[in-house]
């Protein structure tokens, strides 16, 4: 991953990432406008998060997926985020039965030690889980996932896993094929995650981090007694972190300026939310405060983005640099053209201009002995609020005032 002029946010989302390490919990909201870069910086405190030895859950919100419903959506979206889980050594996702397996072969091992059954050493470890909702009916799916994998019954281990992802849509189908008497349902998601983060820890893991991007749905919801629902049980994960009551639990959710700060719809409308996560009156004039639960990712600075225009051109010539396609003079004059052509949104949101710089490349590789001079000057480049225009530079111009 390429990741530039982040360098403080990434560490206070390593320093989150330790504590949920150490059993601790976290929160935050990472905010940005649209093709700042959110969804990417998610994906890298995700890869972070797995390197540190922490199961990992990633999900983006959207009409048939949310927080808090009673059709079915909050157990979508947990659905979606189990069928995502992810670990170090599962990186792409579906490693939910691999942490069960691990658990119940640490089980074994200690059960061996001790002399007793396999199933009475899995019971005792997952005795702490039973002060928790569904706690008990948790423990019999991982105890039948344990007899299914002794006595080669794959359908039994599927079911299992099944109630783990919440794909069962009735009680009575799960009590008939799993002996529980309840589900994975809207109304307990949150409680099974904080049972997952439990298990995760047993299972030998550091902890439980969840990702969910898109938060601008809940926002887009038309409904006003559905945003409150979705925002209540936001405010009951962040009390939850802030008190500590979330052992080895973390979330990072990602949302735009409006989803957070609109005072009719968006979070900021929920009154408990707005004084919870207002920012701190002292952090003016440049100054940052990264110890609050709302991380906003500030524009990139020139330097910063030549240098990440640098950095793709170096990855796109797959590290060397003879074949590199532009000199740096071409970086400067494309630079020159975003910042005068669609002004402070080239730096606050960099996606389009990324884009067309990536298409510049791929024009240069496939058309050899193309004059990069030529195209940089009919470039067409459209901003993400609308703004476009024709590059206009002459060719020889080095672009002193950037002083890179």
């Amino acid at each position: 991953m390429i990741q530039v002029g982040r360098v403080r946010e990434i560490e206070a989302m390593v320093a989150d990432i330790d504590r949920v390490a150490d059993g601790g919990s976290s929160f935050r909201f990472v905010i940005g406008e649209y093709g700042s870069g959110k969804t990417f910086f998610l994906n890298l405190v995700r890869a972070i998060a797995m390197e540190r030895k922490l199961v990992v859950a990633s999900a983006d919100l959207n009409p048939d997926r949310r927080l808090h419903a009673s059709g079915g959506q909050a157990r979508s979206l947990y659905a979606e985020l189990m069928r995502n889980l992810a670990t170090r050594t599962k990186p792409e996702g579906g490693a939910l039965p691999g942490v069960v397996e691990k658990f119940i072969a640490t089980a074994s091992a200690e059960a061996k030690q001790q002399g007793v059954a396999t199933e009475q050493a899995l019971r005792s470890k997952l005795e702490q889980l039973t002060e928790l909702v569904n706690g008990y009916d948790f423990a019999d799916v991982i105890a039948a996932y344990c007899r299914g994998a002794e006595e080669g019954n794959e359908q039994l281990k599927s079911d299992a896993v099944r109630w783990l992802r919440g794909e069962f849509s009735t009680r009575t189908d799960a009590r008939s094929t799993l002996g529980v008497r309840t589900i994975v349902d809207d109304a307990s998601v949150y409680d099974q995650l904080k049972l997952m983060a439990r298990f995760v820890r047993l299972a030998g893991y550091a902890g439980f981090f969840v990702c969910l991007d898109e938060l601008v749905n809940l926002y887009k919801l038309a409904n006003s007694q559905a945003r409150s629902s979705n925002y209540e049980q936001i405010l009951r994960m962040l009390n939850d972190s802030l008190q500590g009551t979330a052992i080895g639990l973390g979330f990072v959710l990602g949302g735009t300026p409006e989803f957070l700060m609109d005072t009719r719809r968006g979070v900021y409308s929920y009154s408990a939310l707005q004084s919870r996560l207002a920012e701190n009156t002292f952090a003016t004039d440049g100054l940052m405060d990264f110890s609050g639960p709302v991380i906003r990712l500030s524009s990139l600075t020139i330097e910063d983005f030549y240098l990440l225009l640098r950095k793709i051109r170096h990855v796109y010539a797959g590290g060397n640099p003879e074949r590199y396609l532009l000199p740096d003079p071409a970086i400067a004059a494309f630079m020159e053209h975003c910042s005068s052509r669609i002004g402070d949104s080239f730096f606050r949101t960099p996606r389009t201009t990324i884009t067309s710089f990536i298409n510049l490349l791929a024009i240069l590789e496939q058309n050899p002995g193309t004059d990069w001079k030529a195209l940089v000057g009919g470039l067409d480049v459209t901003s993400d609020d609308g703004g476009k225009g024709d590059l206009v530079v002459e060719p020889d111009d080095e672009l002193t005032a950037f002083r890179l």
